[in-house]
């Protein structure tokens, strides 16, 4: 089964149980924007814990707040999107499809990388327990040759994209070859730019109305609450302010699922910092994340730093987290150091001094920012895919499987009487009854154990008890692990231990704190 095949089944399943649905489907739905449905909104809040809880209880330096999704527009001014908040777009000729000129790039780079991959993977089995990766890739012809030539390409690029040289963008795509991916031909128009803000009108009769803009990024919510937030809470820098909340962007070229919508979520932490302390930071948050996220238990191989060639405007330093997810590595998360542009900025355009006094120094400054900004439904996707696995079973059979971490799990447990009658069913909503106000548990008696234990594989539940006849005798259960589908027969009353040891967070993160 092909990348492909194996994304279109993982989303497929993703509406089949429950986890997402296509936004207004019964009007035929809604481009680039999705609802989450019973397990999915279960995932998610799961995930959103892990993320503020990490933030919020870990440090004693980081607080969480929620700004609104409607602000001043003068913020936006400020903070450089009204300017220059583009993309790069291009047009197909034939297909009247519309691409983003730097994906096309980076997609054919992409496939440079995989073209790399597969020379390795040869080398490997030829040369078997012998044979060294690190110099192979040094050494190998065919390897420098492709190597050489991502290089290049990802550098003109990246010269294109600080020198916001359009014409050289178009260029690098013709001389590349690229073709569309639906028409097959090269037929391509200019590149040109694509401001990605939602405007709106604030204000009920037109002499009140005025022109404001739905958020793209919740990170400005943080800054202009930068002093109130400092001042309330007697923070001292360094510290941070986390918050989860609805972002909006006029993606024209949203695909690939939940990876890129039109409305999205973001995870984001903003730390203040003493300026000339910010690249100190910048590294230690770089390693912080990453642990983070491997924590989880998906694969360490799955996870890459990527180093920005184009700095944002307000950077002096950016990395990105990549994910390989099913059509490759991409961005799963950001950490960047933003200088003091943003406090700068907002101090400028508002009149206001967003400075902070330093006890220690015996001076006033305005603080630097390092960013750590997530998107939720990315690391959703990130953790499905991680998840997804359809595998042959010894008798034959084939059983989907999620192998969710037990701690983000939507249902951490299911309750299944054997038979519904005979007084087991009784036995089960007692269970049921002592456990639900601790996890989110299902109780099932319907069809076989069989069929029962196949529909909790398929949602992810990590645990399943069955009350059978000889629980009324020994007062015992037969709990199924999900990932080995092995057994065993406890005690009613190890049932919550067993439990709580797996899916509690304490231990991801004394991990963490490590």
């Amino acid at each position: 089964m092909t990348q492909e095949e194996l994304f279109r089944n993982l989303i497929a399943h993703s509406k089949e149980y429950g986890f997402i649905f296509p936004s207004s489907e019964v009007y035929d739905g809604l481009s680039a924007v999705y609802d989450y449905g019973q397990l999915g909104s279960e995932l998610k809040n799961n995930i959103k814990k892990y993320w503020w809880d990490s933030m919020v209880k870990v440090h004693e330096n980081i607080v969480g707040i929620d700004s609104a999704i409607f602000m001043h527009p003068k913020i936006w001014e400020a903070s450089g999107h009204v300017g220059a908040f583009n993309d790069p777009l291009i047009d197909n000729k034939d297909s009247k499809k519309r691409y983003r000129a730097d994906v096309l790039l980076e997609d054919y780079i992409a496939k440079i990388e995989e073209k790399i991959n597969k020379e390795v993977e040869k080398g490997r089995k030829k040369f078997g327990e012998a044979f060294d990766e690190e110099q192979f890739r040094a050494t190998n012809p065919n390897v420098l040759r492709s190597k050489a030539k991502a290089d290049a390409v990802r550098q003109k690029m990246a010269d294109a994209l600080n020198a916001n040289d359009l014409v050289a963008l178009k260029d690098l795509i013709v001389e590349c070859e690229i073709a569309c991916p639906i028409s097959g031909t090269k037929n391509w128009t200019d590149v040109r730019q694509f401001n990605l803000m939602f405007s709106t009108q604030l204000g009920s009769v037109s002499d009140e109305s005025g022109t404001i803009y739905l958020r793209p990024e919740t990170a400005q919510g943080i800054f202009v609450n930068f002093l109130n937030v400092q001042k309330t809470g007697r923070m001292k820098v360094p510290f941070g302010i986390a918050q989860i909340g609805k972002a909006f962007r006029n993606e024209i070229v949203a695909r690939q699922f939940i990876f890129r919508m039109r409305e999205f979520e973001q995870m984001e932490m903003q730390f203040f910092v003493r300026p000339g302390e910010e690249l100190k930071w910048f590294a230690k948050w770089k390693e912080t994340r990453l642990a983070w996220h491997k924590a989880l238990g998906m694969g360490d191989k799955k996870y890459r730093y990527h180093d920005h060639e184009k700095l944002a405007h307000y950077a002096n330093a950016a990395t990105d987290i990549e994910f390989e997810f099913p059509f490759g590595f991409k961005e799963l998360e950001g950490i960047h150091s933003r200088t003091d542009f943003d406090l700068g900025q907002h101090q400028k355009f508002s009149g206001r001094k967003m400075q902070y006094f330093d006890p220690e120094t015996n001076e006033s400054y305005v603080p630097y920012v390092i960013e750590t900004s997530i998107g939720l439904d990315r690391m959703f996707l990130s953790v499905l895919s991680a998840a997804y696995c359809e595998e042959k079973l010894e008798n034959g059979e084939t059983r989907v499987v999620l192998r969710i971490p037990p701690v983000l799990a939507p249902v951490k447990l299911a309750v299944l009487p054997l038979v519904k009658k005979d007084g087991l069913p009784e036995v089960a909503h007692k269970i049921m009854h002592d456990l639900k106000y601790d996890f989110n548990c299902q109780y099932d008696e319907k069809d076989s154990i069989g069929k029962r234990y196949r529909r909790q594989d398929a949602i992810g539940t990590p645990f399943c008890i069955t009350i059978d006849h000889q629980t009324l005798e020994d007062n015992q259960v037969t709990i199924r692990y999900r990932d080995t589908m092995t057994q065993e027969r406890i005690p009613i009353d190890k049932v919550r231990s067993i439990i709580e040891e797996k899916v509690s967070f304490k231990d991801l993160f004394m991990q963490l704190e490590k």
